[in-house]
């Protein structure tokens, strides 16, 4: 089936009214009401906003899907591919509760399509990723992203000769916001007078606009780019241009060997494999959930050209976010000049989540 996303809709974008439900880390969750099941008698259902051969977004999930079925090799499961962001969403989720689903996990947001469908389903546990609600069967889960791409914005600092940084965005919607403010905020932290320029093509896999994107990036003068596209599009320019490019999901360096950086990485394997198994043991719980630094999201290794000291330099700063600092703190202004984040404040995990304010010295986001 055709998939279509207006730029209000579809994974990693908050949607207005998604709910309230707030954390800064850890997890809270309801009291355990799921009888336990026998490993062989869980049909778990997933629901994917792209085809598992992405190579970006849904490939990531699939990786953790092929992991939870190694552990638990007696599973049952089933998956709709490229689930569109309309009624059909809904039809689609009911369909995996009438075909005898004891679990249903959406791997993006599908705000009132799956939420409708829980709500009637109580029997059923949900999970969805970069959802905003919980209630006494739907949970939700996301990465913590914004951190790689700040030790990935240190090392682009010190690679680019005219800090100026290219942007290959989807839509203006939070999870984009924070992946460029995130880089940029680090690449400021070793070139104060470093800019991003972002770009949108509204669409998470499209390579040939990603490709144009990329190369009106470097036109302007950008000689690094990174950006949040499920294809190795730019990454293929940044190779032909020789400037140095960052990717996100997983490790593409195949696509660019010379001018690959680094990979914002995903990794859903423990956190699937966790979530199924309480449910077989009857004490799963609906929750909400970030997968944190080094426990579900990371850098890649580093491309073959990038040089030791960058290394070194980068993931220096990695460790001192896995100790438990945050860049994220204020003062902090928008485009605009205005102060947003005051001195002394730090951002926690669920305003970055929601961060929907391009920081000053990026443009291209409104």
């Amino acid at each position: 089936m055709s998939l279509k996303k207006p730029f209000f809709f579809g994974r990693r974008a908050a949607l207005s009214g998604a709910g309230s439900f707030l954390l800064t880390s850890g997890v809270r969750a309801a009291t355990p009401r799921f009888a336990p099941v026998r490993e062989e008698d869980l049909l778990v259902a997933f629901g994917h906003t792209s085809p598992v051969t992405d190579g970006g977004w849904t490939h990531a999930h699939d990786m953790g899907i092929q992991a939870l079925k190694r552990t638990y090799p007696k599973l049952k499961t089933l998956y709709v591919e490229s689930i569109p962001y309309s009624a059909d969403a809904t039809r689609i989720f009911r369909q995996f509760v009438a075909e005898g689903a004891q679990m249903v996990i959406s791997t993006s947001n599908y705000g009132d399509f799956i939420r409708d469908v829980a709500d009637r389903a109580p029997a059923v546990a949900f999970m969805e990723c970069d959802g905003h609600a919980v209630s006494g069967n739907l949970g939700w889960y996301y990465i913590t992203h914004w951190y790689a791409s700040y030790a990935i914005g240190v090392a682009a600092a010190r690679l680019s000769k005219t800090g100026r940084l290219g942007y290959v965005a989807s839509f203006p919607v939070p999870s984009v916001y924070a992946g460029a403010n995130a880089t940029l905020l680090g690449a400021r932290s070793v070139n104060p007078e470093a800019t991003m320029r972002v770009i949108s093509i509204n669409s998470w896999f499209d390579p040939q606009a990603a490709t144009e994107a990329g190369s009106a990036l470097v036109d302007s003068g950008c000689d690094f780019l990174c950006g949040i596209m499920d294809d190795p599009g730019y990454l293929r320019v940044a190779q032909d241009r020789g400037v140095w490019a960052a990717m996100w999901n997983t490790d593409m360096r195949q696509f660019g060997p010379d001018a690959y950086v680094s990979s914002v990485t995903l990794d859903f394997a423990k956190f699937y494999i966790e979530q199924v198994g309480a449910r077989i043991r009857g004490d799963w719980k609906p929750e909400a959930r970030f997968l944190t630094l080094g426990a579900g999201v990371d850098r890649d290794a580093w491309g073959q050209r990038v040089p030791e000291v960058v290394r070194v330099e980068a993931d220096a700063v990695r460790a001192r976010m896995l100790g438990g600092w945050s860049p994220f703190q204020g003062p902090l202004y928008d485009s605009e000049g205005k102060l947003r984040v005051a001195e002394g404040h730090v951002m926690n995990d669920m305003e970055l989540y929601n961060w929907n304010w391009q920081l000053q010295g990026v443009s291209g986001l409104g």
